[in-house]
């Protein structure tokens, strides 16, 4: 094994980049070495041992895995290749900060498998490589990647343009996106680069506006494994920052020289910009600063805001490392042919996935990059006014913006509603804007001319702006950003112009715009002086929209790519199934029995055997005859119009699955299911006329009850006028609550809506399962009251519940199942029978002391209210009559509408299922 002291190491000083002139993307090729003498690498610590990686049936990924000991300093590399002597453009992948080159392992396969050589390594500091983290310096850790380019340039698999000038591309989040650029700025060997989700300048990123952002600042150092890790000046700047709360020059000119735009005029290759909108560590601004600088150096340069960041979120892997290789496709491969996307994409978020409840994302793109002041501008009037709040002492308790690792899932969820953020009275002042009279579209950074007053010293403000509900009951922080803003005594009493940060948002019409401007931020250092701080709004709100981006169309989940081929399966088999068992298909005139045209449901002899139970031990699947037990076995009832249908049983007896065959979702073994004379199977066109609520239905939050519905009928397909939705919504009895946003209603509402959604084109029969399910008694009342409705104008309601008591007073008929088998079926009086008890309704609710009375009447054993308060359970003694008692009741003033015999049903109910009386 050759030993890191079998080479010697020739290290060579950074030099400042030339420019050079010549053909291919603006650079200048056969540039040969930096400056004569200049060696080679230094050698490699361990011999390489080699791996091959599968790659999804492509060519096998081999990776080599060395020590390299650059300036004494060892650094930890993996070479992927798929093999073989042909010259190919190279990659270098960096990683981010704390991280390893095992976590970019997956991209650096994904790249070796589209043709490239790829090398990564960990950074000084951080994985196996040794050295102290220096953040980047030109000295240390970008000296190190042109050593690694040094060593590519040997490889005689990698393309080269000149001796010792291998095609090059370097691409890397966080920390490894800056050390791209940086790399950029110091080699003029780089070709094209593909940073993410990085910083231009890390002291503006550190320290905005002079405002010290000591919790990511924290989290930096606790990341890179203690201050003892890093570079003593780093480790002492960060000290001697964090204690006072404010940075010095001293750590700005040290930050800003180990940054990218140090070299921003040395930067020309072409760039793929990713940056994260879910980022208050290195936001939107970092990554507009590097656009500008590039392209005006006349590179081309591409920019794209993903959905995630450093706070969290959808980092759009997959997606984004598509648009990288193709990036280097076009210029490392040199492949003309080759759609690197457009200059400009954002990832926006539209309504949630009914399959996991997930934010939706769409892509929005343009062929120019507007940058944060957008292509136009809209201003929002917040009127002249003044406004003073305090800084506290110690500057706690501070108000809350974005939490690094939390804001990332809200800012996705921000346009549906969600969000997290806090301002304490007292801290804060706020001026809003009027309603909206349309949407608007924000993209980019709006601004705000002020006046600032301090009673002393500076004046350190915090500006972030909420979109706020019509009704101002809820507000919510776009990508929960916040800018920080530091006004110097020689700012004061004039007005200044502040930049807020840069978002892609849509304000509704109706919703108002509130600018904040906080005294406190979690995220940042506060004066610990308490002071107080007067605003005066002397101008509107700006806001830059950008017209041109051109929304996607909504992408379907992936499931739904293979709805075709199950379709045409299932098609195959019922096709089968249908000529062994019918002669004639669904919906044809010789299906129908005249005899039943008129009639809701008729079951006869429905059997169902359980699923899969020959993985059952044999004591539990076989039943006495050795086959399979049964889920329904011999069930046959029958419903008329207007009957509201109670369908009871206790777990187990087969309600599920019996409503599941009525529905057309699963076939039955034997028997037949016919509604409206047809019989049902899947698929069967008179399904067209049955509605159900199953499990409850999802709805998008975002969006008010009726657009949830006129959605949904939309997507049937079926024509507008048929779905008749305003009677639907007369039934459900939601009035003004129809253009409010789902996300406002209650569980009871969102069940009467869900109940309206099944009522769409008034089904002539309603199949309703558990619809109380996660309901007071007040919205029992209000559900029980939809079904009588809905049944009243003689249609039909089937509806399965535990509520013995709520299908007693909403129910005409009964069907009672056990283990599968019909117990019995009819009316509820009739199944409730005769009993001890006798029924009194009323036309009104009955009060305490009413019902009282009645029980301290002679005669009377007991008198109980009903649930919904306007009847009484009473137990008549054996000493007085039902006579005696009407009279003694109108003598009370009892309204009176009904008396006579009672049996409860759920003592009936317990008589059925155990075979014994109650």
């Amino acid at each position: 094994m050759e030993t890191p002291e079998a080479r010697t190491s020739r290290r060579r000083p950074p030099l400042p980049r030339v420019r050079g002139r010549g053909g291919g993307h603006g650079r200048g090729r056969g540039r040969g070495r930096w400056a004569a003498g200049l060696a080679a690498l230094a050698v490699l610590g361990a011999a390489g041992t080699w791996n091959a990686v599968a790659d999804d049936g492509g060519p096998a990924v081999h990776r080599q895995d060395r020590t390299m000991r650059l300036d004494g300093v060892s650094l930890d590399t993996s070479y992927f290749t798929t093999g073989g002597t042909e010259r190919r453009p190279a990659v270098l992948i960096g990683h981010g900060f704390g991280g390893s080159k095992d976590d970019v392992r997956a991209q650096a396969e994904r790249l070796a498998g589209a043709g490239y050589a790829v090398l990564t390594w960990s950074a000084r500091g951080f994985g196996k490589s040794g050295g102290e983290i220096s953040l980047n310096a030109p000295d240390r850790e970008v000296e190190d990647v042109s050593r690694l380019i040094d060593w590519l340039a040997d490889r005689p698999e990698v393309r080269l343009d000149a001796k010792g000038d291998p095609r090059v591309g370097v691409t890397g989040a966080s920390y490894g996106g800056a050390v791209s650029l940086l790399a950029a700025g110091y080699d003029r060997r780089v070709d094209a680069v593909a940073p993410q989700i990085t910083y231009w300048n890390l002291a503006d990123a550190l320290f905005p506006d002079g405002v010290f952002k000591k919790l990511w600042a924290g989290i930096f150092v606790t990341t890179g494994g203690g201050c003892q890790k890093f570079e003593k000046r780093i480790c002492a700047m960060y000290e001697r920052v964090a204690v006072t709360g404010k940075p010095d020059a001293a750590a700005g000119t040290l930050l800003t020289e180990r940054s990218p735009s140090a070299v921003a005029d040395r930067i020309e290759v072409p760039a793929l910009i990713v940056q994260g909108q879910s980022d208050s560590l290195f936001p939107l601004g970092q990554a507009d600063a590097m656009a500008r600088a590039i392209s005006g150096n006349g590179a081309p340069v591409a920019v794209d805001w993903i959905a995630g960041g450093h706070d969290g979120g959808d980092l759009e892997a997959d997606r984004v490392q598509g648009r990288i290789t193709d990036w280097f496709d076009r210029y490392l491969k040199d492949d003309t042919s080759t759609d690197t996307g457009p200059a400009f994409r954002v990832t926006r978020t539209g309504g949630v996935d009914s399959t996991d409840g997930a934010a939706r994302t769409r892509g929005a793109s343009s062929a120019t990059y507007p940058g944060l002041g957008g292509d136009e501008e809209e201003t929002i009037g917040l009127g002249r006014r003044t406004r003073t709040f305090s800084n506290p002492a110690g500057a706690n308790p501070p108000g809350i913006s974005a939490v690094p690792g939390v804001g990332g899932g809200l800012t996705r969820l921000s346009s549906l509603g969600v969000g997290l953020s806090m301002d304490f009275p007292g801290q804060y002042a706020r001026f809003d804007s009027a309603p909206l009279d349309g949407d608007v579209r924000v993209t980019g950074s709006p601004t705000v001319r002020l006046n600032v007053k301090a009673d002393h010293g500076d004046a350190v403000l915090f500006g972030k702006v909420y979109d706020v509900s019509p009704d101002g009951g809820q507000q919510v922080l776009p990508a929960q950003l916040v800018a920080p803003f530091r006004i110097m005594p020689d700012q004061q009493g004039r007005d200044v112009e502040l930049t807020l940060p840069a978002i892609d948002h849509r304000f509704d019409a109706g919703h108002r715009l509130r600018l904040v401007l906080s005294a406190t931020d979690l995220g940042y250092a506060s004066p610990a002086e308490p002071a107080t701080y007067t605003v005066t709004t002397t101008g509107p709100l700006t806001v830059p929209t950008a017209p041109a981006l051109r929304t996607a169309e909504a992408a379907l989940p992936r499931w739904t790519w293979g709805l075709p081929v199950a379709a045409a399966v299932i098609a195959a088999l019922l096709l089968l199934t249908a000529r062994r068992t019918a002669p004639s298909s669904p919906g044809t005139a010789s299906d129908l029995d005249p005899a039943l045209a008129d009639v809701p449901l008729r079951i006869t002899d429905l059997s169902k055997r359980y699923a899969g139970s020959a993985g059952l031990p044999r004591a539990l699947s076989l039943g006495r005859a050795g086959e399979a037990p049964f889920a329904v076995k011999d069930l046959s009832f029958r419903v008329e119009k207007g009957q509201v249908l109670g369908l009871l049983g206790p777990n187990g007896a087969g309600k599920t699955t019996t409503l599941r065959m009525l529905m057309g979702l699963i076939t039955p073994d034997d028997g037949e299911i016919r509604v409206f004379g047809r019989t049902v199977r899947p698929g069967a066109p008179v399904l067209s006329r049955v509605g159900a609520f199953v499990e409850g239905a999802g709805f998008l939050p975002h969006l008010s009850g009726r657009a949830n519905l006129e959605l949904y009928w939309r997507a049937t397909g079926r024509p507008a006028e048929d779905s008749r939705i305003d009677e639907a919504l007369e039934i459900a009895g939601l009035g003004d609550a129809l253009a409010r946003a789902v996300r406002t209603y209650s569980q009871g509402m969102r069940q009467r809506l869900a109940i309206a959604q099944a009522m769409l084109g008034m089904p002539d029969l309603l199949i309703l399962d558990e619809p109380t399910n996660g309901l007071d008694p007040p919205q029992i009342r209000e559900m029980r009251d939809v079904m009588i409705r809905y049944a009243a104008g003689g249609r039909t309601v089937i509806v399965s519940s535990h509520l013995l008591s709520e299908v007693e007073q909403s129910c005409t008929h009964l069907v009672v199942m056990d283990r599968g088998r019909l117990v019995q079926a009819g009316p509820v009086a009739e199944i409730t029978g005769p009993g001890g008890m006798l029924l009194v309704t009323a036309a009104r609710e009955l009060p305490d002391p009413l019902v009282e009375k009645v029980a301290a009447l002679p005669g009377i054993g007991s008198a109980t209210r009903t649930d919904d308060g306007r009847g009484l359970l009473v137990r008549l003694d054996g000493t007085t009559t039902t006579s005696d008692l009407i009279a003694e009741l109108v003598r009370l003033d009892v309204p009176l509408t009904g008396v006579g015999p009672h049996r409860r049903l759920e003592d009936a109910f317990l008589t059925l299922i155990s075979g014994g009386s109650a």
